[in-house]
């Protein structure tokens, strides 16, 4: 096995070969015709990068160590990101930066002028910015050019993944909940928001209400102004986040934690009995949490001990059509990973908020590890089918981005060429771009073709 932290230590090196040449002097593929059948095969890629089905093509729009606006470079470990609509031809993409607290310098920190320090949530003692965040980038998906890059937030620790909101602005949340220290000087583990309008680093605030825990995935419900939250751990749990002002997350609100009606911890993980059955709806309700700023970092262990239920490494989310998708990513007899949705029921006239309710069912848990391993990011494609991006560190494994249909059916989509993770999955808002990162060396890529009637 090999981990992420393996990987950017060089473990793997020698498997990229001439990557970096590639990236500099071709940053296009294109198949030649589209072949509209669920079992098209992968065309190679003569650039290394990524196989895609005939009629599909990419664009390299950035790159790890790419100069930006504000003088800063592209960071690594490009993980979630949101594309947010600017107008008629533009959109801003919002960019996760998944890096560590480190002893070491981070590229970010190296560069940074000293007066744009001060809108660093976070420093290390010597007074340099603590490197995680997020950056921005414009693209005009007229010309397919990126008009301005830059870092919007910085900071924070392990930007894993987040969320787009209704309003224009991205939620990132910090995977991590590392603590005041000798090294660093304030708590992590909280999500802040990112305006779209950012073209320079912002004040991060945290949101405090909505919890101090792993944070992975958050999406918003239009109608309510709900946040739906997941954490990444082995025994998760699965969060709602009321604020008590739709639209303003900063004016506190409530914290929230999914029990299944009647069966109180329950475990959906399908480790141990009774198993979860698939396609099958389970009534849900929601407790309150209390002390969510959890200096212990036990806010899953109270919840729990409550009645909420278990889940099995919480990722990626996305909100789509009323209903909620997502993954779990080890969950499963299998181990190798599930896919949940959650339907809010629809709320009467005279009913509230922290009154709505829902039903929870899998809609995939893999059984073998050829067809799903390991789904992380994921969102939903022009022709209704999910987008899911395989998070799987082996020697043997090559991730995919994978399709699904309505039905639960699981079908290669992409291929990634090398042992990194594609990550970041979003459309642009007229379905015309799937935008992609991989994780390390960070590549984003904008991937254009038939989407409306791929797979038939």
């Amino acid at each position: 096995m090999i981990t992420r932290r393996q990987f950017n230590q060089g473990v793997v090196a020698a498997a990229l070969g001439g990557l970096a040449a590639n990236l500099n002097s071709a940053t296009l593929f294109s198949s030649e015709k589209a072949k509209l059948s669920g079992d098209s095969q992968l065309i190679p890629d003569p650039n290394g990068i990524l196989d895609l089905p005939e009629g599909f093509s990419y664009q390299v729009i950035s790159k790890l160590d790419d100069s930006m606006n504000d003088g800063l470079t592209v960071p690594d470990r490009a993980d979630g990101m949101g594309c947010i609509p600017i107008d008629e031809n533009r959109v801003v993409l919002v960019r996760n930066h998944e890096i560590p607290l480190s002893k070491k310098t981070q590229r970010a920190s190296d560069k940074m002028q000293p007066s744009k320090v001060l809108k660093s949530y976070d420093t290390y003692a010597s007074g340099l910015p603590v490197a995680g965040g997020t950056s921005s980038l414009v693209y005009n998906l007229q010309t397919r050019e990126v008009e301005h890059q830059c870092m919007s937030i910085l900071g924070t620790i392990r930007n894993c993944s987040g969320g787009v909101t209704p309003w224009g602005s991205w939620l990132t949340c910090e995977e991590s909940v590392e603590k005041a220290s000798n090294n660093i000087g304030k708590d992590h583990g909280y999500v802040f928001e990112v305006p779209a309008s950012a073209r320079e680093l912002v004040d991060p605030e945290p949101i405090k209400d909505m919890g101090r825990f792993n944070h992975e995935a958050a999406c918003v419900d239009p109608t309510t102004g709900i946040v739906y939250l997941t954490e990444d751990r082995q025994d998760s749990l699965f969060y709602r986040y009321i604020p008590n002002v739709p639209g303003k997350l900063q004016a506190g609100g409530k914290l929230q934690a999914l029990v299944v009606s009647g069966q109180p911890k329950f475990d959906t993980r399908n480790t141990t009995t009774p198993f979860m059955e698939e396609k099958q709806d389970y009534s849900c309700e929601w407790i309150d949490l209390d002390n969510v700023e959890s200096p212990e970092d036990d806010l899953r262990h109270r919840g729990f001990s409550k009645g909420a239920a278990l889940f099995a490494r919480g990722e990626g989310i996305h909100f789509a059509d009323s209903e909620i998708y997502f993954c779990c990513t080890s969950g499963g007899k299998k181990a190798l990973g599930q896919i949940m949705r959650y339907v809010p029921t629809p709320l009467t006239n005279d009913q509230k908020s922290i009154e709505q309710t829902g039903t929870l069912s899998l809609f995939v848990e893999s059984h073998n590890s050829t067809t799903f391993n390991y789904g992380d990011n994921l969102t939903v494609s022009p022709n209704g089918h999910l987008m899911v991006c395989e998070d799987q560190y082996t020697t043997i494994v090559d991730n995919h981005l994978k399709g699904v249909t309505p039905k639960g059916e699981v079908y290669d989509f992409a291929k990634v060429r090398w042992q990194t993770e594609p990550a970041g999955v979003c459309f642009s808002p007229d379905g015309s771009v799937l935008f992609v990162n991989l994780y390390s060396p960070t590549v984003t890529l904008a991937i254009t073709g038939p989407w409306q009637t791929f797979y038939g």
